[in-house]
């Protein structure tokens, strides 16, 4: 959610290159760049971990009346899993894959075919859809300061409104259940107090599964009552980022958008996703949950109880609002920099999500990224390794503009 920031981190300076001379580009600092890489290192997920955090509000009574709020969190699975599985012969593959100028197999079948996919795994192909190949097959970033002080800033603006405990977690339909329950106790809390933050989705996208937290939902004032998605990315420099970077969370946004509304169109089905994420709807619920649950307002003993007052939720609520925001807050002191507000575009949406599934289910190989952002590379761990450095004349598609190029 975080993005990244060397050298005039943020700062616009002019760059020259053969092709391009004297654009005007931002040069972002290393710490920045792992902001965004940071949704590289944040796309796995495990479901057999033993205990994953959960969050509940200062005690209330009823999840359906207006003194309750009570939550549970298991967002660690859709921001910050754990990774999967490599063999030693990654690296191989990976070398065997571009000499050979084809890919092996779906990288959707080999990392994703059990998790669906995340948002950040679409914004990370669009950010560089080399560094995310290179992140599956290789490894992933290690976090450093910049990025733990993001995601630090993240979890305080998530305890404003709710408090972390833990719940033990014995099984996948476990897991959903508690992401189910978060989102029913968060909507709760947007329709009875106007704001809720850390929002598990989950829905289908260009013909695969997805899943994503949204950072933040406001109910607005006044007639217009459809929720407004917001995304807070901090700074390490005082500035607002580059059209790059501002596309990248757009694309964020518009996912989420998407996801959310699907599901209060009721435009998701059930069946397919107990099919898809290997779930038996009636699966008796560990005793922890079941009494976490209970205190929350939900009475439930298996999957599909939970899932019927997620439906009902659903019901309840209105389509995101058209117009989105991001707010870039600096990470010295929290202030704002600056906000984004745009709307939404769903050719432009549907045509990213397509190009990242050519990638994801191996219909094409991994592209580089475009001549004009190649600076991109200066702070790219794979730079070494990736062809745009070792061989000449061997970058690939540009990626398309993004609507909104300036903020609204």
């Amino acid at each position: 959610m975080t993005e990244p920031p060397a050298q005039g981190a943020n700062d616009v300076e002019t760059a020259t290159s053969s092709s391009v001379p004297n654009i005007q580009i931002e040069i972002v600092t290393e710490e920045e760049m792992a902001f965004i890489e940071a949704a590289l290192a944040a796309t796995r997920s495990c479901l057999s971990s033993s205990s994953i955090p959960a969050i509940f509000s200062p005690s209330r009574s009823s999840l359906f009346q207006n003194n309750t709020r009570s939550f549970l969190s298991i967002t660690s699975l859709s921001k910050i899993g754990v990774p999967g599985d490599r063999s030693e012969s990654d690296i191989e593959d990976l070398r065997i894959t571009q000499k050979n100028n084809r890919v092996a197999e779906s990288l959707f079948h080999r990392f994703r075919k059990r998790t669906g996919l995340y948002v950040t795994d679409i914004t990370s192909t669009e950010w560089c859809e080399k560094q995310m190949e290179f992140v599956l097959l290789i490894g992933e970033r290690k976090i450093n300061k910049a990025m733990k002080t993001g995601h630090d800033r993240h979890v305080k603006l998530e305890e404003e409104v709710v408090k972390r405990v833990k719940v033990s977690v014995k099984s996948a339909e476990d897991a959903w259940a508690l992401k189910f329950i978060n989102f029913i106790t968060g909507a709760n809390q947007l329709l009875l107090e106007g704001l809720t933050r850390e929002l598990p989705v989950v829905g289908f996208a260009g013909g695969v599964w997805m899943v994503g937290i949204v950072d933040e939902i406001r109910m607005p004032e006044g007639e217009n009552r459809n929720p407004i998605l917001v995304d807070t990315k901090t700074r390490v420099r005082d500035s607002l980022p580059g059209e790059p970077q501002r596309r990248n969370g757009r694309l964020q946004l518009m996912c989420y958008k998407h996801l959310w509304d699907n599901l209060v169109a009721d435009k998701f089905s059930f069946k397919e996703f107990y099919d898809f994420f290997s779930l038996n709807p009636f699966y008796i619920l560990s005793e922890e949950i079941r009494e976490n649950t209970a205190k929350a307002g939900i009475p439930a003993k298996t999957l599909e109880d939970i899932v019927r007052y997620f439906r009902n939720m659903c019901s309840m609520l209105l389509p995101a609002d058209n117009q989105m925001l991001l707010r870039y807050e600096l990470q010295r002191d929290n202030s704002i920099i600056g906000e984004d507000r745009f709307a939404y575009d769903p050719d432009w949406l549907n045509s990213q999500i397509q190009a990242c599934l050519e990638f994801w289910l191996g219909e094409r190989e991994a592209s580089f990224t475009s001549e004009e952002e190649r600076w991109k590379c200066q702070f790219c761990q794979f730079a070494s390794e990736c062809p745009t450095n070792t061989i000449s004349g061997t970058s690939s598609t540009v990626k398309s503009s993004s609507p909104n190029s300036s903020p609204s």
